[in-house]
């Protein structure tokens, strides 16, 4: 998978450029995979930590599942790696590929954008049950902006620890 990491837009509405930073972001993980073997994704950060790339890719595809198709669009649905809801299994990529991680990924972010394009407008809720509280599709999309810049953060001294690539 190459990334093609396009910036947000300078001067457009607040829909369009939270889409933007959005997706500025997923492409900024992808990027941070990008012409490493499965063995490297796999790599272990530092002692105790078990955090992979690999990992935080599968994390991300259950945070786009949960927060787009579970909470805004009702589906109920279990996670991708887990029946129990436990969002710690995503990150033991041990036994995990590239191939199978990215598909899982891509194919959240594509339901993720579809219902994004679909809702009215960023007014649109849903229901997040560990908050018990209805969410807004706004609110959503900035959670998920302030979730990939965590993780990406973490891919910045996970890549540099792998080969000393820095930046993106």
């Amino acid at each position: 998978m190459t990334a093609e990491r396009i910036g947000p837009p300078l001067q457009a509405g607040e829909r369009e450029t939270l889409r933007a930073f959005l997706d500025f972001h997923r492409a900024t993980l992808a990027m941070k995979c990008e012409g490493l073997s499965d063995d490297d994704l796999r790599r272990r950060s530092m002692p105790p930590s078990t955090l992979t790339l690999l990992g935080l890719v599968r994390h991300m595809a259950e945070v786009e599942r949960t927060w787009f198709r579970k909470v805004i669009n009702g589906e109920d649905i279990p996670l991708v790696w887990s029946d129990d809801n436990d969002y710690q299994v995503a990150y033991d990529a041990s036994k995990s590929s590239r191939s199978e991680a990215f598909a899982a990924w891509q194919n959240e972010v594509e339901h993720a954008r579809r219902i994004e394009r679909e809702a009215e407008s960023l007014d649109v809720t849903g229901y997040q049950p560990r908050w018990s509280e209805q969410v807004s599709l706004r609110l959503v999309m900035h959670h998920l902006c302030h979730e990939y810049a965590r993780h990406n953060g973490h891919a910045d001294f996970l890549r540099e620890g792998i080969d000393g690539v820095t930046g993106a």
